[in-house]
């Protein structure tokens, strides 16, 4: 089965524990596999998603935002 990865930018995480909110939230949307984050403490922080399904900007950015943070910009 072949994998889609799809790359958001995040603002507003500044330490590990951010990270774990926002992966948290986006493992539990449908097909999602991995996530990579590279972390820019008080910038905007590069996201990567490895899923096997096409995921929304939407439902990516709704996950994002239940962890308290918001997607500035998404990426296919």
């Amino acid at each position: 089965m072949s994998t889609i990865s799809t790359t958001v930018h995040v603002s507003g995480m500044t330490c590990g524990h951010c990270m774990s909110a926002v992966s948290e939230e986006l493992e539990s949307l449908a097909g999602v596999e991995d996530i990579a984050v590279d972390l820019n403490a008080g910038g905007v922080s590069t996201v990567t998603i490895t899923s096997t399904q096409e995921l929304s900007p939407s439902e990516i950015g709704e996950a994002v935002a239940e962890a308290g943070y918001l997607v500035v910009a998404n990426e296919a």
